[in-house]
């Protein structure tokens, strides 16, 4: 019987080994092919436009052109739009955060009527397609005088990532212990106190997930900057790919620069902080 034990446990071991190889193969594969469009692009854009045009998925150049990505770098105004892009989504994420935490904290904690109403009638912003509030707002802007100005892309950016911002915030908010607030209360603690010095530092993985998830949503957004900007004052990162249809446009070479150039950025914050987007969505699924 040990013998026939031994060899079952010999076999089991083996065959757990097996599993575990093929999942790493599987594995292997989805990430090659997961990266392998990034591998791309930097491949075609350090490749002059002569080597373009060739039969294999990739260039072996034959000089590595770092000058696609000067030409890149100055011509589409790339600083002046970088510098646009981290203000106003640093500026969204902020205001994303602050209101989905209070408007969260009002929805589950304080009892009012229209609480769940609300709280339905914010979520369902995110059912509401993008292209569908274009010329309504545009319009809006229009007379407001709000067209051209940093206003014309916080605005949507804030109320379309706010829904989703809200529902990670109250499934976190609820797991709070209603005690610590309490206790809170019997020392005197208000409102904005208790969100600010007990709520919120209990809930850095749900804030730390809306900032990131709002920050790559926003990104390369270009819809809404293309329809509510016209002159260069406001203009986001995506319309450093726009400035090349004209003067570079066969030279291909340097628009894939250029892209590489704007998709830089959301792939570093995404790389260095997964694990928040892993972990805060998973956690608030769960609790929610």
């Amino acid at each position: 019987m040990s013998r026939e034990k031994t060899i079952s446990n010999a076999k089991s071991k083996k065959d757990k080994q097996s599993r575990k190889i093929i999942l790493w193969i599987v594995l292997i594969l989805v990430a090659i092919i997961q990266l392998f469009p990034l591998i791309w692009l930097v491949d075609f854009s350090l490749a002059s436009s002569n080597e373009m045009f060739t039969s294999g998925l990739l260039i072996i150049p034959k000089k590595i052109q770092w000058g696609n990505y000067k030409t890149a770098f100055v011509d589409g105004h790339f600083l002046l739009y970088l510098k646009n892009s981290i203000l106003i989504n640093g500026l969204a994420v902020i205001l994303v955060i602050v209101v989905s935490i209070m408007a969260g904290f009002a929805c589950r904690r304080m009892k009012w009527k229209l609480s769940g109403f609300v709280k339905t009638l914010l979520l369902m912003g995110m059912m509401i397609p993008i292209h569908a509030t274009l010329l309504p707002n545009f319009k809006i802007y229009s007379k407001l005088g709000l067209t051209d100005t940093i206003w014309a892309l916080l605005i949507p950016y804030v109320a379309f990532s706010l829904p989703q911002g809200l529902f990670l915030m109250t499934s976190f908010i609820e797991a709070v212990p209603v005690e610590i607030e309490e206790a809170a209360v019997m020392d005197g603690c208000g409102i904005f106190r208790i969100i600010v010095q007990i709520v919120t530092p209990m809930i850095r993985t749900s804030i730390a997930t809306v900032a990131i998830m709002t920050f790559l949503n926003n990104w390369n957004e270009f819809m809404m900057a293309s329809t509510y900007l016209s002159s260069p004052t406001w203009k986001t990162l995506p319309f450093s790919v726009l400035e090349f249809t004209g003067q570079y446009s066969s030279n291909y070479a340097v628009q894939f620069a250029v892209m590489a150039l704007t998709a830089a950025p959301a792939v570093i914050v995404y790389v260095l902080l997964n694990k928040y987007i892993t972990k805060g969505v998973a956690m608030g699924a769960v609790k929610g």
